[in-house]
């Protein structure tokens, strides 16, 4: 591979950066929310998909303090329920590079919570992705990357910070509230802790990325 020197490493890198949506560390400072328009189409048929009571909505009572453990005192580090699917996605930092799908009503047993999700305390787990991420960069694939993406990569992680232990139950009790908005009610919303982000599609077109530690401040402008 050319070589490139210093002055285009950086303009690569600020390009790269430029043109993410979101990296993994998160949303910048000062962004509280990205959208990203879909299929026109979908807004349009807006009043004629009405919703309807799911297996996730007559079970969420349950289910909502199992995804709250889940996040907090298992290894699952990002959570995607979708309403429409019934199904609930996890990622787990003891096998990260997969992603497992449950069934939401199989969720609500707190035996099959019990057999499916090893339990390690929050901060445990935050050391775990770091020891994870250190391991990774000291690695000989690692090294072999243009010089631009690893300084990227490694800001990242030097920058990084998980979302706090208290977000994750501030943003799981008003999910109820999302799904009973007439017309626009949320259809998925995804939580990731490694990136302190929220990721809701609701019964329109798009995406809506919120920053979960502004989460609140996107609820007080969003909702009636």
């Amino acid at each position: 591979m050319t070589d490139i020197d210093s002055e285009d490493t950086e303009n690569i890198e600020k390009l790269v950066l430029k043109e993410s949506i979101i990296s993994a560390v998160g949303l910048s400072p000062n962004q509280v929310q990205i959208g990203i328009k879909g299929d026109p189409s979908i807004r349009e048929s807006v009043l004629m998909r009405k919703r309807y009571t799911s297996k996730v909505d007559t079970v969420f009572e349950v289910l909502e303090p199992h995804l709250e453990d889940l996040m907090l005192n298992r290894g699952i580090y990002r959570i995607f329920v979708g309403f429409n699917s019934g199904e609930v996605r996890t990622n787990s930092i003891f096998d990260p590079l997969r992603q497992e799908v449950h069934d939401a009503e199989k969720l609500s047993d707190t035996q099959y919570i019990e057999r499916q999700f090893p339990r390690i305390e929050y901060a445990e787990k935050i050391k775990l992705m770091r020891d994870l991420y250190a391991t990774l960069r000291a690695s000989q694939q690692y090294k072999a990357m243009p010089t631009y993406w690893q300084n990227i990569l490694n800001r990242r992680s030097d920058k990084w910070q998980p979302l706090e232990p208290e977000n994750i139950p501030n943003i799981l009790s008003t999910v109820r509230k999302l799904r009973e908005i007439e017309e626009y009610y949320l259809r998925n919303i995804t939580i990731c802790i490694v990136q302190g982000i929220v990721r809701m599609q609701f019964n329109c077109d798009g995406t809506q990325i919120i920053d979960a530690h502004n989460f609140r401040v996107f609820l007080e402008e969003n909702l009636p």
